[in-house]
């Protein structure tokens, strides 16, 4: 999955994006990797998984990353599609 990262966004969310990804809102500075970590926080608990279930596979110094998430493909297909509030 690929998600567009806005680092100091006032609050962590994450949001709808476009078809090719999602975007995410983070309070933490792109600094020392600190937006990383949180994105990463962000991401396994809105997918209901552990952290150590997200990996930042892409992008670590860009704003737009990619990330490869482990755990049943149905429950993550909702959970992606709870973003866009339709049924998968």
């Amino acid at each position: 999955m690929a998600v567009r990262v806005t680092p100091r966004g006032g609050r962590d969310a994450l949001l709808a994006g476009t078809d090719e990804h999602f975007t995410a809102r983070l309070s933490a500075a792109p600094v020392d990797g600190a937006a990383n970590a949180a994105l990463i926080v962000l991401i396994a608990k809105h997918f209901g998984v552990a952290k150590r279930d997200v990996t930042l596979i892409a992008g670590q110094t860009a704003r737009l990353k990619r990330l490869a998430i482990a755990g049943d493909p149905q429950v993550l297909a909702r959970a992606a599609a709870s973003l866009y509030a339709v049924a998968p």
